[in-house]
């Protein structure tokens, strides 16, 4: 039976507790990415005499399999690790661990116990790579980027800049120009390769195999890229070692000059202090600072930008993170800055918000190349993304609404108020080349002022009333049954008590029509995918799966008013991260089956994943269900009388106060005894009274647990039964109708009450600013200082 996507990356990152403690992530990284490889190699290769990786069986994961327990588990890791690395040609990538390392992985038993535990990790029937990209579907290098995300982030600062977040990776492989047009003869460069990830990302927007380059000076960080171009079956990627800027290692063949590329990509280390190292920066052999300038001796930003452009053909296309501080930096930099764009070169620029980063928290941005339209440029396009994130432990993080917003608006180049603009080049000119992007977008939200005059002589002003115009546009009648013109010009008053705001927007008729016809388009939208969604199969391919739902629910919510379209495939795609993904991969695996399967840790309990118990009860045992939730209101309030009668009646001197425990508390038999004490007692009458009274609630709470411990077990009973029962078309009903369509329709149900609440609420605050003005003040003033002075008088006291 197959588990969840996300329990299987997770218990392969809780193997990283083998060694954690023992070294730094970024060493521990290694390890456990080398065993990955080696299962993938395995599943994916072993045997086959024509495979791009050559293993034999007896130096595969199978065969170290055999060693788990054995004193030289180590020593036959490094022997079968050096034999795969002779047969490929991948000499300093897969045999540069030393998996008999006792300063890091401990000595004897302990050294032992690690690595054995760390193989049975990889163990996993789960964990099956010989089906990679099965239907679309990819468990390796979903795998993968789960386990980089997490090392980056137990890295610390200094060491997790090998990875680039996934969703800066995503913007940046589809604004760059890689589109259906774009052959396997086409090359994808970059120059700080890292572990390949972004490289990856945008070499799979292509329909066919782009051709990859690659350069990493960091060898252990090379080894990685080399190993995941192999894990996802890129194994025709050229990358190599080496520092970029002192050592490029493409050049042309003929000149000696930089290879140049059809796309480039990068995401250099941030303000690089040494990159002057074996650099001859005056006498540049390749020519990469000419007509530019000479990049600051301690900061290498613009080195490795105009390495980036020196590396495109005069048609080639490309995009480099680097930090905010490029844009508007003066001196030499700003030369540069003037010099590139006087050429035309850069297409757009998107700022990012701060701190997405695992090396830096300071903000960053993405400069976009293009120089086949160089000449041609007038403007160059910029967005101000810098608001659009999630927080996520101590870092922020792209939801997937920003993702997909900055990609529509830049490759649409879309101008939304506070968002984005086309910024002529003329503009920029006048500013001095400052390209700093708060000078051209200003994101402030609009100050909320207030009016003196409303203060002063009452009414609501139009301005306010004004900027809620959407509103307006939407329900035409709605503001003249909300307010009236006050007896000053360009100023209103609520019609109606304020208390009533919000059910007269909700009752409005043009506010219930809008509301029915937003249900009506996510009813239809999900009436189009029902039939989609119920013949899910082991061929599905998840990822063209969500890509159709979510682009189609951006279509149809594009034209509605007020809802944010990208708000509704936010939890739509949020919604497929934590549960459909998972089930949509149990399906394709396991097809509609339900099984109960043991919670862990919870004794004779029993659940379904794929269909939890919640939705058997709720469509076939909803009459029992509801027994067993009266009952249990039953016992509550019974429940609740007792503690009423014992907070009146324990304490010091209480009535009950004599029937207590030795442990404090009250029992049925405690209270019983206090009864046969004190019975033929004619001063205990009060007493007596109150002690049969809680003794009988004792009993009827004891009834009614049995009642509920007996309608439950009955209910469970069913419900299991009923599992067994269950055929693949019911399944689907409970899986697709009760499931996800109502977690969806849900969230559904939030969007339209959040913007019903926002009307409402600003409503309600600009009634309550201006509610009491001076004008009305002023009687209540007099009235007050003539009853005071009144008061002082017959005090005797003059003032």
């Amino acid at each position: 039976m197959a588990i969840k996507k996300s329990e299987l990356y997770s218990s392969i990152w809780k193997s990283c507790d083998e060694l954690r403690g023992s070294m730094d992530a970024s060493q521990y990284k290694d390890y456990i990415l080398i065993l990955l490889f080696l299962k993938y190699v395995t599943d994916k290769y072993v045997g086959k005499p024509d495979a791009p990786i050559y293993i034999l069986p007896e130096f595969s994961f199978n065969e170290i399999r055999k060693y788990k327990g054995m004193k030289d588990i180590g020593e036959k890791l490094k022997i079968i690790l050096d034999r795969i690395a002779s047969d490929n040609e991948l000499f300093g990538v897969v045999d540069t661990i030393d998996f008999d390392d006792e300063a890091k992985l401990g000595r004897g038993k302990d050294r032992i116990d690690r690595l054995s535990n760390l193989v049975a990790i990889f163990e996993n029937d789960a964990l099956d790579f010989s089906r990679n990209k099965v239907g679309g579907d990819d468990l390796l290098g979903d795998a993968y980027e789960y386990l980089m995300k997490h090392f980056a982030i137990d890295s610390g600062k200094s060491k997790g800049q090998f990875y680039t977040p996934a969703e800066v990776s995503r913007i940046i492989s589809k604004i760059i120009g890689i589109s259906g047009d774009t052959l396997p003869s086409h090359t994808l460069y970059d120059p700080t390769c890292g572990s390949g990830s972004l490289l990856l990302k945008a070499a799979d927007e292509a329909p066919n195999d782009i051709t990859i380059y690659g350069q990493e000076m960091d060898l252990s960080t090379y080894s990685l890229a080399r190993m995941n171009m192999i894990l996802h079956n890129r194994t025709t990627a050229d990358i190599r070692h080496e520092n970029t800027l002192s050592h490029p290692q493409f050049l042309d063949s003929k000149s000696g000059s930089l290879k140049a590329f059809d796309f480039a990509v990068a995401n250099p280390p941030f303000s690089f202090k040494s990159w002057t190292n074996g650099v001859n920066v005056q006498n540049d052999p390749f020519r990469r600072f000419d007509g530019f300038g000479f990049p600051p001796d301690k900061n290498g930003d613009y080195a490795f930008l105009l390495h980036l452009l020196a590396s495109l053909k005069s048609t080639g296309k490309g995009a480099i993170i680097l930090p905010h501080g490029v844009l508007f930096r003066g001196n030499a930099e700003a030369d540069i800055r003037k010099n590139i764009l006087n050429r035309g070169y850069i297409k757009g620029i998107i700022g990012l918000p701060p701190n997405l980063f695992y090396g830096t928290g300071i903000p960053a941005c993405i400069i976009v190349l293009d120089k086949e339209y160089a000449q041609a440029r007038t403007g160059i396009f910029m967005i101000d993304a810098s608001k659009g994130f999630v927080k996520d432990g101590n870092k922020n993080r792209l939801r997937e609404q920003d993702i997909h917003k900055i990609v529509d608006v830049f490759n649409n180049q879309i101008q939304l108020p506070n968002y984005s603009r086309m910024v002529p080049i003329s503009e920029i000119e006048a500013n001095s080349f400052n390209l700093n992007i708060p000078r051209y977008i200003d994101t402030q939200d609009p100050e909320d002022i207030h009016d003196i005059q409303a203060h002063l002589s009452g009414g609501i002003p139009a301005f306010d009333i004004d900027r809620l115009s959407h509103y307006w546009e939407t329900f035409s009648s709605l503001k003249d049954d909300l307010f009236v013109p006050h007896s000053r010009p360009r100023y209103y008053e609520l019609k109606i008590p304020q208390h009533q705001v919000r059910q007269t927007i909700f009752a409005h008729p043009q506010f219930v029509s809008y509301m029915q016809h937003v249900r009506g388009v996510f009813h239809s939208w999900k009436q189009r995918h029902e039939q989609e969604l119920k013949n899910i199969g082991p061929d599905v391919n998840p990822k063209k799966l969500i890509r159709d739902l979510s682009e189609d629910i951006l279509q149809v919510f594009e034209p509605l008013p007020l809802i944010d379209r990208y708000d509704v495939y936010q939890f739509l795609m949020t919604y497929w991260n934590e549960t459909m993904q998972d089930d949509v991969y149990m399906i394709s695996v396991d097809s509609w089956n339900a099984q109960l399967v043991p919670i862990k840790n919870k004794k004779d309990e029993f659940d379904c994943d794929l269909v939890p118990k919640s939705l058997v009860m709720q469509r076939y045992f909803a009459k029992q269900a509801e027994d067993v939730r009266q009952l249990e209101a039953q016992r509550d309030l019974i429940t609740r009388q007792k503690e009423e009668l014992e907070e009146e009646h324990a304490g010091e001197d209480g009535l009950l106060e004599a029937a207590r425990t030795d442990t404090l508390k009250f029992s049925k038999a405690s209270v019983s005894d206090r009864i046969k004490v004190i019975k033929n007692d004619p001063l205990a009458g009060e007493e007596l009274r109150v002690l049969h009274q809680y003794l009988n609630l004792i009993e009827q709470e004891a009834l009614a647990n049995r009642k509920i411990k007996e309608a439950q077990v009955q209910l469970d009973r069913d419900v299991t039964t009923k599992y067994r029962d269950l055929s693949p078309d019911q399944v689907k009903v409970l899986v697709v109708e009760d499931k996800w369509y109502a977690a969806l329709s849900r969230d559904m149900e939030n969007e339209l009450e959040r913007i019903s609440q926002v009307l409402t609420r600003r409503l309600t605050q600009l009634a309550q600013r201006y509610e009491v003005s001076l004008d009305r003040l002023k009687p209540e003033v007099e009235q007050l200082t003539l009853k005071v002075d009144q008061h002082l008088r017959k005090m005797g006291i003059q003032w």
